[in-house]
């Protein structure tokens, strides 16, 4: 994973596991209003790409703090944990050898028709995360 200044203020978060092939999520046409933030998020995998074009995170959604979580578990934990907005849904599961296996959700809405595309990264559960977790509240601009 890695935070990339495209140019001066503009940035783009790219989460990604291992390897060449892995799956990819991308965020970014980062915009603030008062209490939310909005960005664009693109994913990827094995020939499958989706994008929206807006997501809107407000501060009460806490993203960032759902991260700073799984980054501060990283001895692992049961069941599945989930983050949920309108748009996006990030589902975190602790798996075998020290990884967090977190499952990217885009969806176009709620309607029969509307689509939906899901993609898993992998990221190690200890300094993976908390990179991860840093990286979102940059992306974010989270204080």
């Amino acid at each position: 994973m890695s935070l990339i200044e495209m140019v001066p203020g503009q940035v783009e978060l790219v989460v990604k596991g291992p390897g060449s092939q892995a799956a990819s999520v991308r965020l970014f046409d980062w915009s603030r209003a008062e209490y939310e933030v909005a960005f664009a998020v693109e994913v990827a995998d094995d020939g499958v790409c989706a994008r929206l074009g807006t997501v809107t995170v407000t501060v009460w959604d806490a993203m960032g703090e759902f991260f700073d979580g799984l980054a501060r578990d990283f001895r692992g934990w049961e069941g599945e944990r989930v983050w949920a907005n309108n748009n996006l849904i990030v589902k975190a599961v602790f798996g075998s050898g020290g990884h967090v296996y977190l499952g990217w959700t885009l969806r176009s809405g709620f309607f029969p028709g509307d689509w939906s595309c899901t993609v898993t990264t992998v990221i190690e559960a200890g300094e993976g995360m908390t990179a991860l977790a840093a990286d979102l509240r940059d992306f974010l601009r989270e204080e």
